[in-house]
């Protein structure tokens, strides 16, 4: 057989087309072919592993997929037992439950798929091997393969497979939801919940419910905040930089130390004692008063227009040390030679900052303003912990003046268990922030013209 190796992508159409008969058996009798070549324990890997997968679909898979299309039809409830003369509570079907079992049988199908293909690919290298009278590799040697030049695999093993188990089925799972009418009336294990398609996102974007009205509102507010957090930290963090690196600024180690201490102090702590100075009669208005400078109290977070402001500055004590420290590495790494020549050219320093130090800048941290964009639009800690998304409002739903999409969204599951609608705003804002990423990030410099200042 003198194919390429990489037609092992086509393990299937390889087998079928060039394959020997052990090769084609395998395609039924998962190791086969190893069997027959003396490779007893991988053979008999491979054929546990399919006998392992069949004893599952017929036992639970079959029943796990079967249960997933229709996510339960016995609800629970109660009944009159004739023989004891009393209700009694009967159990019934949790559609919550159907719809994991219904997606790990559909991962450990694609696992399967897997292992099957890799079996299909061993069939074709032995072959190979045998054909052109290569000695056949034993057990140990694979075993120590994968402690040597595949040693890669073997450490990354562990870590897939929890991603996988912890990260992904989960995430699939609670894309699915959004797809069902898993809300506080449908809630299992007393109700079941059902496949609704696009419903919620209709709903959500489209149908004048009082979740529309909500949506769009928290949409504008969300990106609002994201522009403003994101651009005054940045150049807050900027000239901050600039200013500090000036030679005539003395004690630079001392100036960075202090913004430094923001960072230093968890962000939820600074939040939290942001929160209670800001209040009617917190700190800052006591303040104020004892000034003679206001004589009641300035509604820092219980006038929406106030609140969203505040948020957004005290936000700035936050965010502005980080750009600071990454500025200023930038800064002293700009080539001295470029304001020497500035200079000789006759350029002020605002000519110079615009035409050398604000491009040089924005190179580089393209992709960290890209990221704190991001960040910012799931930004949870600085709403909830110092808003909690107030002042409250009858014109939304589950929502507040301050709600960004991820504070509602968690708002949607603790308070009225809209698991669905949660769901699919989930959805929504992960489609907002890859678009956002990848549009903004291939129309920049840092992509289209990676070698400017190398």
């Amino acid at each position: 057989m003198n194919k390429k190796k990489k037609t092992f992508r086509f393990a299937t159409v390889e087998v079928v087309k060039n394959g020997d008969l052990w090769a084609k058996l395998s395609l039924i009798v998962m190791g086969l072919a190893n069997l027959k070549r003396k490779q007893i324990v991988k053979g008999l890997l491979f054929l546990l592993a399919e006998a392992a997968f069949l004893f599952y679909m017929v036992e639970y898979g079959v029943s796990a997929l079967k249960n997933m299309l229709t996510l339960g039809t016995k609800t629970q409830g109660w009944v009159f037992d004739e023989e004891l003369g009393i209700d009694v509570l009967q159990q019934g079907d949790n559609s919550m439950l159907l719809l994991l079992y219904g997606v790990l049988a559909l991962f450990l199908t694609v696992f399967f798929v897997l292992v099957w293909r890799g079996n299909l690919k061993s069939a074709l290298e032995l072959q190979e091997m045998e054909e052109k009278g290569k000695p056949i590799p034993k057990f140990r040697d694979d075993v120590h393969t994968y402690f040597d030049a595949k040693f890669n695999r073997t450490l990354l093993a562990l870590p897939i497979v929890g991603v996988l188990a912890f990260t992904v089925l989960p995430l699939v799972y609670m894309i699915l939801v959004a797809f069902t009418n898993y809300d506080n009336a449908h809630q299992p294990p007393g109700n079941l919940f059902t496949w609704i398609g696009l419903d919620n996102f209709r709903t959500i974007l489209a149908s004048g419910s009082t979740i529309s009205k909500t949506f769009w509102p928290v949409l504008g507010w969300t990106i609002i905040w994201a522009i403003f957090a994101t651009a005054l930290n940045y150049i807050g963090g900027i000239l901050l930089a600039l200013l500090i690196n000036r030679k005539s600024v003395k004690f630079k180690g001392l100036w960075r130390t202090i913004f430094v201490l923001s960072i230093a102090i968890p962000s939820f702590v600074s939040l939290l004692v942001m929160k209670t100075m800001l209040q009617p009669d917190g700190a800052i208005n006591v303040l104020l008063k004892n000034m003679g400078l206001i004589t009641e109290s300035i509604p820092f977070l219980t006038n929406a227009t106030m609140a969203r402001v505040t948020i957004i500055v005290v936000n700035l004590w936050i965010g502005i040390p980080y750009t600071m420290l990454i500025t200023s590495g930038i800064l002293l790494n700009i080539p001295a030679d470029l304001y020497e020549a500035a200079r000789v050219d006759g350029a002020n320093a605002r000519v110079m900052f615009r035409k050398i130090t604000m491009p040089y800048v924005l190179f580089v941290t393209t992709p960290y303003l890209i990221t704190q964009f991001i960040g910012n639009i799931n930004n949870f800690n600085v709403i909830y912990l110092l808003s909690g998304g107030g002042p409250s409002t009858l014109d939304y739903y589950q929502a507040g003046k301050t709600d960004l999409l991820v504070t509602w969204l968690y708002k949607l599951t603790v308070s009225s268990k809209d698991y669905c609608y949660a769901s699919a705003i989930g959805i929504i804002v992960f489609v907002i922030s890859a678009v956002v990423s990848l549009l903004t990030y291939r129309r920049t410099s840092a992509y289209n013209n990676e070698e400017a200042f190398q």
